[in-house]
């Protein structure tokens, strides 16, 4: 058997494209075990509209956070094999097939990658596709960590694991993927596995996104290195820059250049090929908003971080690490 499971909160607006997609599988779940964490919108009413259509199993826990409504979730399906994904995002009619063959075929292998896509609708939304997507040749899988937006695993993976760690509200399920990778190393990479999702429609929310994130990262202790390369960049590395340009010759200005080659060498190359199919004029638009986007999920990143560890210092807190 294999199941699909997911968590909704107030996702009336979208939860249909998720369902949708899971009637055009080519391989059906036998089952799709959904926890609603107390929606005040329609969104339990649409999902029992789909119950004559798909094997929907819903359960209500209020208040309940996403790694709770993910652990009840597989606590109740009653397959082998469990395939997560969010609500808001469309499938792709072979991505149940794609997770769950790997795994049936090879007993030994507990953990099948998916792959995520951007569907833009604008050029805003195409830059910011450029800036938090991945191109299928960037993933090395021998490290690559899927979100729980695109996983499949065994459900005896996942108690061996101790299950997603419900003390962390954001970046739980990355977490959660990296207990895995120290447990069983050998993630098996599926690139047709492939969810498309809607980026950030504005700054603002995508601030809000990626300072949850840090957040997360702050409270689990994890990507020391990565935010503390941040703080180096935007508090000495530009700063000297600056000061070098303004007292020693304007020519430090190069410093820049060189600088936000490397920095954006890789979105620009992304959005080279998101964007094939957009027009000249949104790809224009779609380059000039893109460092403005990298800038905002920096600074998010490096506010979230530090009210993370904040946290971490206040709170009795798990090793997660130890598996």
């Amino acid at each position: 058997m294999i199941s699909v499971i997911a968590t909704v909160y107030n996702e009336a607006g979208n939860i249909e494209k998720l369902l949708d997609s899971l009637m055009r599988q080519a391989l059906p779940a036998d089952e799709i075990v959904i926890v609603d964490a107390g929606s005040t919108d329609q969104t339990v009413a649409i999902i029992q509209s789909y119950q004559d259509k798909l094997p929907i199993k819903i359960l209500t826990e209020s208040g309940c956070n996403i790694s709770q409504g993910r652990n009840i979730a597989i606590e109740a399906a009653k397959a082998e094999i469990i395939c997560v994904t969010d609500a808001g995002l469309q499938l792709d009619e072979r991505w149940v097939e794609a997770l769950a063959t790997p795994l049936i075929e090879k007993p030994s292998l507990q953990v099948v990658a998916g792959f995520f896509w951007p569907t833009p609708q604008n050029a805003f939304e195409l830059s910011m596709g450029a800036a938090v997507g991945r191109l299928v040749d960037e993933i090395d899988p021998e490290t690559f960590l899927p979100g729980s937006r695109s996983v499949a695993y065994r459900k005896e993976a996942w108690l061996a694991v101790g299950k997603y760690p419900e003390w962390l509200d954001f970046g739980e399920d990355l977490v959660f993927i990296m207990r895995l990778k120290m447990r069983f190393h050998v993630f098996h990479f599926a690139p047709d596995a492939i969810v498309y999702f809607e980026t950030r429609p504005s700054l603002k929310s995508f601030y809000k996104q990626y300072y949850h994130y840090a957040r997360g990262d702050g409270k689990a202790n994890i990507w020391l290195e990565r935010h503390l390369l941040r703080y180096v960049t935007y508090g000495v590395l530009i700063p000297s820059i600056l000061w070098a340009m303004l007292q020693i010759h304007p020519l430090f200005i190069i410093g820049f250049f060189i600088g936000g080659v490397i920095y954006l060498r890789q979105p620009y190359r992304r959005l080279k090929v998101m964007g094939q199919s957009r027009s000249f004029l949104e790809n224009v638009q779609a380059m000039i908003v893109l460092p403005v986007i990298r800038a905002t999920g920096d600074i998010a990143k490096m506010i979230g971080y530090i009210e993370g560890r904040i946290w971490r210092a206040q709170h009795d807190v798990p090793d997660w690490r130890q598996v």
